[in-house]
């Protein structure tokens, strides 16, 4: 009996998986999804292709070397977000609260089912169901918190179950790698390798003090989570729309330059905004206002990214269609929309590597210092213009 439930789904190979559902002759076979050039990188990869070492994240071009004999595809986002759709809405009509993670993982409280259903019967009844009628395979952990709930699904797949009953949580954590811990990234598992910290146990009995010292506060969080300790809540899904900022100047300008530096500023400010919460964008409206408050806008509709860079220049390329008056303008702005959620990391079917390390280290100086912290050298105003913020309306 658990005093609170949290179960964790997450589809297998998603973006792979769907490709095969779309064509049968790919099962069984090793299969890269990402950019098709040498410079692309490696968004998803079927577990033929893992066994060579493949792993998403990595160079197309590597990739290729330890495997290669791979079939290369380059992704269909439109695909991807209908079958998360599908599976969302099966999920929605059974779970009594679930919060949407990414385009492809959820979590759902299932505290106080124990008594009437059963909760791993009652998880195991709707995975299948998930299976049964979108096609898909799907695994799931079940646990007392997310973390333990998230690392289960890890050691269940492919396409499996993982039960960790109340009380055994710090048991079945203590042998398994600290790679393992979700929210442990390349530096921090470099850092604790060098420490000679490998297993989750041994991470669970250092002093929190010491983690501190070592990580900052994200230590006492590495020290929970070896722990089992994880009181993060679950949050209901809601689908934000769009996202958008504006600026209305203090004086009306026809400075082209200045507004073209500031919508590529508020361009990459919403593009982290993507990427901090999961999401991606497929249409992007540019607005002007003139200082006869005659509005105008210019709208467009693109494959599913994050990607600053692409973004950026949509931007530019629509103001310059939307801007045919020349007369003073007021007000700018911009919007995406079409919004679903995903990784950047993950769907810049066309991106380098350098770039992807490039908006990485940016956002993780956002992150911690805040969204203004740092721009490109493209985003920046001189200091005689003066304008005011425009809040944006609400997303949903």
């Amino acid at each position: 009996m658990y005093d609170r439930a949290i179960l964790h789904l997450d589809l297998d190979s998603f973006f792979v998986s769907v490709e095969c559902l779309k064509n049968s002759s790919l099962l069984g076979k090793p299969l890269l999804i990402g950019g098709t050039s040498n410079r692309g990188v490696v968004a998803s990869c079927s577990y033929e292709a893992r066994r060579f070492g493949v792993h998403s994240a990595m160079p197309m071009k590597m990739a290729l070397r330890l495997c290669p004999q791979a079939t290369i595809i380059k992704g269909d986002m439109d695909s991807y977000s209908k079958y998360s759709g599908i599976v969302t809405d099966i999920i929605a009509e059974d779970a009594p609260v679930y919060e949407k993670a990414s385009i492809d993982e959820f979590y759902l409280d299932l505290t106080g089912m124990d008594k009437h259903f059963g909760c791993f019967k009652w998880s195991s009844e709707l995975r299948q169901k998930v299976i049964r009628e979108s096609g898909l395979p799907i695994s799931f952990g079940l646990s007392v918190n997310k973390t333990v709930s998230k690392v289960g699904t890890g050691e269940a797949k492919p396409n499996g179950t993982k039960h960790v009953p109340n009380g055994t949580e710090k048991l079945f954590l203590a042998p398994l790698p600290v790679a393992k811990i979700p929210g442990v990234g390349d530096q921090t598992h470099k850092k604790l390798n060098f420490m000679g910290v490998r297993t989750i146990e041994t991470l669970s009995q250092i002093p929190i003090r010491l983690l501190e010292r070592e990580f900052g506060k994200p230590g006492r969080t590495l020290w929970e989570k070896a722990n089992a300790i994880d009181t993060t809540p679950i949050v209901p899904y809601h689908e934000q729309k769009s996202m958008s900022k504006e600026r209305t100047f203090m004086e009306d300008t026809l400075d082209v330059t200045m507004m073209k530096h500031l919508l590529l500023d508020m361009a990459d400010k919403l593009s982290f905004e993507l990427r901090a919460s999961g999401k991606l964008a497929s249409t992007i409206t540019v607005k002007i206002r003139y200082a006869d408050f005659n509005t105008f806008t210019k709208q467009k509709n693109i494959s599913y990214t994050a990607n600053d860079r692409l973004l950026g220049q949509h931007v530019l390329d629509l103001f310059d269609k939307v801007y045919e008056r020349r007369q003073l303008i007021r007000l700018i702005g911009v919007k995406y929309s079409g919004l679903v959620q995903g990784s950047y990391q993950i769907n810049l079917f066309d991106d380098t590597m350098e770039h992807i390390h490039l908006m990485q280290q940016m956002d993780r100086i956002r992150r911690r210092f805040g969204a203004d912290s740092i721009m490109r050298a493209s985003g920046l105003v001189k200091a005689k213009v003066l304008y005011q913020p425009h809040l944006p309306p609400d997303g949903g």
